[in-house]
């Protein structure tokens, strides 16, 4: 059965959702650049690097509508109404998403705004950076004979996670990217702990992936909360994985189950 798309292709839609990538600009699709180059309008998530908001064009306007967890957001109906009314002004709308689009970008929200409004978009993906943050360590989120499945879970909420299969989070060889999760770092540690991980399970945080700034953190499930005090820009912990560099300081699967 052939599927065909509901909204006109990407020259024709009055909206765009882009993909910005994890922060540095080199890592931007050649699509997203040309889409920021000619977008009257771009509304901008918090977390967009300002390298990425440079290529703007000349006569764009900005305006950041991020939201920042635990602390000062835009509602997400005002979001919605300002996508809307610039689309229906006639302006070249650009709605600029950290990471990709459909990884915990509510994405699904925004572009349902738009259908209930008659208004045509498309959608241009970005790198997430759970991506960037596993290349940032040499490293692959998929190995064959380790795992042949990846997890992508939000911290923001730590309720949602009650909801998880931590038995199969917790078995040797799992791979999960945790985004927004330094507060919930102590409950994450507690229940996969519980579910039988070892405690030196290899966890990497990585602040500020790909931008300047990056830093990376070889931690274990044990030090996982002590390691994140100082943390205080946006990170993603990757279970199971660790930095090639520290992997021979961790200890080995069998010893860790000793």
């Amino acid at each position: 059965m052939t599927v065909t798309a509901s909204h006109p292709t990407l020259a024709a839609p009055a909206v765009l959702f882009v993909g910005a990538g994890p922060g540095d600009p080199d890592l931007l699709t050649l699509k997203a650049a040309r889409a920021l180059a000619e977008a009257d309008i771009v509304l901008h998530d918090r977390l967009v690097g300002a390298g990425v908001l440079a290529l703007a064009g000349p006569g764009a306007t900005l305006i950041d509508i991020g939201k920042e967890g635990f602390g000062p957001s835009t509602p997400q109906t005002e979001i919605t109404a300002l996508i809307v009314a610039f689309a229906r002004a006639g302006r070249r709308v650009l709605r600029l998403k950290a990471g990709d689009c459909g990884i915990f970008g509510r994405l699904d929200e925004e572009a349902d705004a738009l259908e209930a409004a008659g208004i045509a978009f498309a959608v241009v993906p970005g790198i997430t950076a759970s991506v960037a943050a596993a290349a940032s360590l040499g490293q692959s989120l998929t190995r064959r004979g380790r795992n042949s499945d990846l997890r992508i879970l939000t911290g923001h909420d730590t309720s949602g996670f009650a909801d998880q299969d931590w038995r199969a989070l917790a078995a040797p060889g799992s791979v999960a990217a945790i985004y927004m999760g330094k507060k919930a770092a102590r409950f994450v540690q507690g229940r996969l702990m519980m579910h039988g991980a070892p405690p030196g399970t290899p966890v990497t945080i990585v602040e500020n992936v790909s931008r300047p700034d990056q830093r990376i953190i070889a931690a274990t499930l044990a030090t996982l909360p002590a390691c994140l005090e100082d943390v205080t820009g946006p990170a993603v912990l990757l279970l199971g994985l660790a930095p090639r560099a520290a992997q021979a300081t961790l200890p080995t699967l069998k010893e860790a189950l000793q």
